[in-house]
C-alpha cells in the first residue's frame, strides 16, 4: 500500500513540474515538447525501477537503479515545493503574467541546487552532537559515564559495509562507556548480508552493545527470527530491562509505531517495560518519540529515541513535526530528559537538506540533591 501511495504521488509530480518546465522561456523556445515528454518518461521509469526493482534486489544494477531512483524523488519533491510555492505567489500565472513564466524558471534553478546541497550534505559523514545530563539518582561511580546513541542506519543496498566501518571508526574515537542502538539498523529489504554483521559486530564496550527494535526491524513479517538484528553479537532490549550496574538500568521498548498500527494501543507499553525494576537512574530506549509523558511518570530519567530523521529534507520535517511533535534535540519533559536523533544514516535518498545525520555523545553526571 506505501508503494502504491508514494508511486502515486511521485508520478503526480512530475506531471506537475515537467508541465510547468515547459512554460519556462528557455526551455520552451528551446526544447521540443516530444523531448520534455521523453525527458519525464525516463526519469519516471528510472524512478519506478528504483523503487521496484532496485529497492527489492540484490547486486549492483539494483543498488545503482535505487540510488538513482530514490535521489531524483528527493530532487523532483525539491523542484515540485519550488515551482508550487512560484505558481501560488503569483496566481499560477493570473498575477505578474509577464514575469511568471521567467519566475518559474528562477524556481527551477532554485530547485535543482536545493537538491545538489542536500546530496552533498546527505554523502557527508554524520557529525557528533554532545550532550550532558544530570540523573539525580546515577551511582557516584558512574559519573561521566559516556554513552554513544546510533539511530536509524538503515544498512543495506545504499549504506554498505564501507560507510559503516567508517561509523564504527567515529564511535571507537568517542571512547564510549556504553554503546546503545535506537532502531531501524537494516533497511529489512533484501539480505542483511553477513558482511554487514561482521563489521557490526566490530562494535564494542564496556558496559555493552544494546538496542532496539525499529518499525524497519518488522518488515520481515515471515520469519522474525531471521532478521539481521537478531544474528548480531549486541543484545536486544524487546520490552524489557536490565541493571547494567547497580544503579543504572536501561530498558528498551518495541518501535511503538509498529505497536500502534496491530494493536491500536500503546500507552501501557511503556510502564510494562518498566515494571519490576529496583531503584537507581533509569535509561529508556525507544525508536519513537511517543509517550515520553507516561515515560516521565515512570521515573525515567533520561530517554533516546529517533525514528523521525529530523524530516531529513526540508520542508518535509514541517509535515514531520506534525506526527512527532518531539522532532530533533533536546528536550525536558516533566524533570525527564529526552532526546531526539536526527539519525545516523538516510532513509530511500542519500539527500539531507538543512538536517545532517549524526551520532549522539552523552555524558552522565550525578545531580546533587
Amino acid at each position: 500500500m506505501f508503494g502504491t501511495i508514494l508511486i502515486s504521488i511521485v508520478t503526480l509530480m512530475h506531471v506537475y513540474v515537467f508541465w510547468r518546465a515547459a512554460s519556462v522561456p528557455f526551455i520552451k523556445f528551446r526544447i521540443t515538447k516530444k523531448y520534455i515528454i521523453g525527458t519525464g518518461l525516463i526519469l519516471w521509469i528510472l524512478f519506478f525501477l528504483g523503487r521496484v526493482y532496485g529497492h527489492h534486489g540484490v547486486g549492483t544494477p539494483a543498488k545503482v537503479l535505487e540510488f538513482i531512483g530514490m535521489n531524483w524523488m528527493a530532487g523532483l519533491f525539491l523542484i515540485f515545493i519550488c515551482l508550487l510555492a512560484m505558481d501560488l505567489i503569483t496566481g499560477f500565472g493570473l498575477f505578474l503574467p509577464r514575469l511568471a513564466s521567467r519566475m518559474r524558471g528562477l524556481a527551477l534553478v532554485v530547485g535543482m541546487g536545493l537538491s545538489v546541497i542536500a546530496l552533498v550534505q546527505g554523502l557527508r559523514p554524520p557529525v557528533v552532537e554532545n550532550y550532558d545530563v544530570s540523573l539525580s539518582e546515577l551511582p557516584n561511580e558512574m559519573d561521566n559515564t559516556v554513552i554513544i546513541a546510533i539511530s536509524d542506519l538503515h544498512l543495506g543496498s545504499m549504506l554498505g559495509p564501507r560507510w559503516l566501518q567508517a561509523r564504527i571508526a567515529q564511535v571507537k574515537k568517542q571512547k564510549p562507556d556504553l554503546v546503545v542502538l535506537l532502531g531501524d539498523i537494516f533497511e529489512g529489504h533484501g539480505e542483511g548480508g553477513d558482511e554487514l554483521l561482521t563489521v557490526m559486530n566490530r562494535l564494542s564496550a564496556p558496559l555493552g552493545v544494546w538496542a532496539v527494535y525499529g518499525n524497519h526491524e518488522f518488515h520481515r513479517r515471515h520469519n522474525q527470527s531471521e532478521a539481521p538484528i537478531n544474528k548480531a553479537k549486541f543484545k536486544v532490549l524487546r520490552n524489557g530491562w536490565t541493571e547494567l550496574r547497580s544503579g543504572l538500568i536501561l530498558a528498551g521498548v518495541d518501535d511503538l509505531t509498529t505497536i500502534q498500527r496491530r494493536t491500536g494501543q500503546i500507552s501501557h507499553y511503556i510502564s510494562k517495560t518498566l515494571v519490576g525494576r529496583p531503584s537507581g537512574a533509569t535509561i529508556l530506549l525507544s525508536h519513537t518519540p511517543w509517550e515520553t509523558e507516561k515515560a516521565a511518570e515512570a521515573g525515567v530519567g533520561l530517554m533516546f529515541c529517533g525514528h523521525t530523521h529530523g524530516g531529513q529534507i526540508w520542508p518535509f520535517d514541517y509535515l514531520v513535526k506534525r506526527r512527532y511533535p518531539l522532532l530533533e534535540g533536546r528536550y525536558e519533559v516533566n524533570g525527564m530528559t529526552v532526546i531526539v536523533s536526527r539519525g545516523t544514516g538516510t532513509w530511500g535518498p542519500r539527500m539531507r537538506l538543512w538536517s545532517p545525520g549524526e551520532i549522539l555523545r552523552v555524558t552522565l553526571h550525578r545531580k546533587e540533591k
